[in-house]
């Protein structure tokens, strides 16, 4: 068996880079609104005196509901008290407001990447204030197929099994975890195979490991189903022989699967996998 190498893992993503762009954002957003009010009210007066009022009560209340998801988001990720009724809300508003923050973020050298990462940290700790838990059986583990070692000549994106857990690369710790747990593990060549795995096994809460880009993209596709993100390492570049902190993955499912539902679940994947047959080479 090949010595295991040890890579550096990155420093973790600043959750208030985001918090701090979608915040901008709703401030350039009001300020767009408070104009386009000023100049319609004139307009609307004419058709009616009560209508200025009712729109720009309107606009006033969507911005307050914008600010109270970002404070809600704000208290979550302190581990102070927030209000529960708002996690859906408080998921849909960092998903509607990533693009433009990814545009504000521009003019002052902030790169997507390091915002998409700061994204995943704001998002997990969402995941992980609402408290999930699921039997193992109900958990997806999806990675990506860089996590294998690019000159292995075994298929693994039918059956994570066919590994020979070589110790060559990461995919073997997790099969064997997958087996030692229970939980649905899959390697994925790209989104559409990922999107049909998550629709074939039908989970109830999904963690993915993947690079910046397709764990945003991962858990926008996937919800309402919560998911949570693993960053994978990249000592080789993106997409070639990437790594992950297997600590890491194994502290976030104990965290997520409910105690006592873990079970050997050796040899499942193929059965659910069957139907997919031809889908392995993706975007």
């Amino acid at each position: 068996m090949q010595e295991k190498k040890k890579f550096v893992v990155p420093g973790r993503p600043k959750k208030r880079l985001f918090l701090g762009l979608i915040l901008g954002t709703t401030v350039i957003w009001a300020v767009v609104l408070y104009a386009l009010w000023y100049i319609m009210a004139p307009g609307l007066a004419g058709m009616a005196s009560w209508l200025p009022s009712v729109v720009g009560g309107v606009f006033a209340l969507l911005v307050a509901l914008v600010l109270l998801g970002i404070l809600n988001i704000v208290l979550a990720i302190n581990n102070l008290p927030f209000l529960g009724v708002f996690q859906k809300q408080s998921y849909q508003l960092i998903n509607a407001l990533f693009p433009w923050a990814v545009r504000l973020g521009k003019p002052f050298g902030i790169s997507r990447r390091k915002l998409e990462g700061s994204f995943i940290a704001v998002s997990n700790v969402l995941f992980n204030r609402r408290h999930i838990r699921v039997p193992a059986d109900r958990l997806l583990v999806v990675t990506p197929h860089c996590l294998q070692l690019a000159t292995c000549p075994r298929k693994i994106t039918r059956d994570p099994h066919n590994c020979q857990q070589c110790g060559g690369c990461d995919i073997g710790a997790l099969v064997k975890m997958a087996d030692e747990m229970g939980f649905h593990f899959y390697v994925a060549t790209g989104g559409t195979l990922a999107r049909q795995i998550v629709y074939t096994t039908k989970p109830q809460a999904v963690l993915a490991i993947a690079c910046e880009r397709d764990l945003m993209s991962g858990i926008q596709d996937v919800y309402p189903l919560p998911a949570v993100g693993v960053m994978n390492i990249r000592p080789n570049g993106p997409c070639f022989n990437t790594h992950v902190d297997i600590e890491a993955v194994r502290r976030e499912l104990q965290s997520i699967i409910i105690p006592g539902t873990e079970h050997n679940a050796a040899g499942r994947n193929e059965a659910i996998l069957g139907p997919m047959k031809g889908k392995d080479d993706d975007d």
